[in-house]
């Protein structure tokens, strides 16, 4: 008889957003006239820039000739891609890193939660609280947490480290000593930010226990701030304790396209093993590679127009940010994000239940959001908006919301 992985049962119900969409299909099975506004998920909907559309098409063409014809992709991913990463993202910031040092794959979200594959089941792991689910959620499928406590909201052997209001939604150093720690700023759901020397902070204590940061950076195209790092590599050591990982599915509208990339320095290593032999030989075994005419439409945004192109797009969401911000601000709403963000947290009136504002906001506005406590035990009472609409949808979402 075939054995089923038991730590699957653990998991609690659903995942958070086909349980938003589930609450969704049946709202509007007895409402079929009403027009869902949606402020929740984090899609993105406006389009792929043009400079992104005129690679893709260029590449397409290739696929069809002989002489440019391209099977299956390089391990790490195209050279032509991962060297400009490395020079823009990297190198023009001051960090040492390669192009041999970056592994491209097909978005932020698979290599989260693959990338625990290539550590032990006894390392402790440590999360902000609230956090992105799937940090938590692949743990629990790979066994390296404890059952599930109802009463805590929490896994057994998790080290939750709180982000609240009095400490600005940044966690403070962890008393008790992980192994793996997940950080991510700009961080989903809160919208916070760390400063460099609150980052060098985490470096040094990594450093100094010998520990791993899992850092995603899928949010860093949306930094307004000068003063705060886009990459936890313009830290003194991170080369020594960190994994980076970003996205293309929000910087450059790439959620339907799918692409993203983790950067592992050759020099970082733990228990005597360097990890970059490791995550190459999971990605080559597991991993086939993006497609050429997705890669080719990645160095697309590294072109100059490409740039001047995405980050329009960018301040188009950052000022979908703006109006949700001030328009909730305006009505007595406590908020915080939205900043160097995309998205706005926002605290439930009158200490509500975040499903239970969740299901009012659906029934009486008509408009979606993402309840916190769907993030953590912390994001309980809080609610998480998302600047991704388009801004007409926006403005009367703002506008409905304020009316209640």
């Amino acid at each position: 008889m075939a054995k089923i992985n038991q730590n699957y049962l653990k998991l609690q119900g659903s995942y958070l957003f086909s349980m938003i969409a589930r609450k969704i299909r049946e709202y509007e099975d007895g409402h079929p006239n009403a027009r869902i506004l949606r402020l929740g998920i984090g899609d993105v909907t406006q389009p792929i820039a043009p400079e992104i559309i005129r690679a893709l098409h260029q590449a397409v063409d290739e696929m069809g000739q002989k002489e440019t014809f391209r099977g299956y992709a390089p391990d790490l991913g195209y050279p032509f891609l991962r060297e400009e990463i490395a020079r823009q993202d990297y190198q023009a910031r001051g960090c040492r890193i390669s192009p041999e040092e970056i592994f491209i794959s097909d978005g932020a979200k698979c290599d989260c939660g693959n990338i625990q594959e290539i550590f032990g089941l006894e390392n402790k792991i440590a999360v902000c609280d609230p956090v992105y689910p799937v940090y938590v959620d692949s743990n629990v499928m790979a066994g390296r947490t404890g059952e599930y406590d109802p009463a805590a909201g929490k896994y057994q052997g998790v080290i939750y480290m709180p982000c609240t209001a009095e400490n600005g939604f940044v966690p403070d150093l962890p008393k008790e000593t992980p192994d793996l720690i997940y950080l991510c700023f700009p961080n989903n759901p809160t919208g916070a930010v760390m400063t460099r020397q609150a980052l060098q902070q985490w470096v040094d204590y990594a450093v100094r226990n010998d520990a791993v940061i899992l850092y995603d950076a899928a949010y860093e195209a949306y930094i307004q701030d000068p003063f705060i790092p886009h990459s936890i590599y313009e830290c003194d050591g991170a080369e020594r304790c960190a994994i980076e990982i970003r996205s293309f599915s929000k910087t450059a509208g790439f959620t339907g396209l799918r692409l993203g990339f983790t950067v592992i320095p050759k020099e970082l290593e733990t228990s005597g093993e360097r990890l970059w032999p490791l995550w190459a030989r999971r990605h080559g075994t597991k991993y086939n590679g993006a497609a050429y005419p997705v890669q080719r439409a990645g160095a697309a945004v590294y072109t100059p127009e490409g740039r001047r192109q995405v980050a329009a797009q960018i301040a188009y969401y950052m000022e979908n940010a703006r109006i949700i911000r001030e328009g909730l601000k305006s009505s007595g709403y406590e908020v915080s994000g939205g900043v160097n963000a995309p998205y706005i947290w926002m605290k439930t009136p009158d200490e509500r239940n975040s499903w239970e504002f969740f299901d009012e906001l659906l029934e009486r506005a008509n408009v979606v959001g993402t309840p916190g406590s769907g993030f953590g035990p912390h994001g309980e009472h809080y609610f998480r908006l998302s600047a991704f609409g388009n801004r007409e949808t926006t403005q009367e979402a703002v506008e409905r919301i304020r009316s209640l």
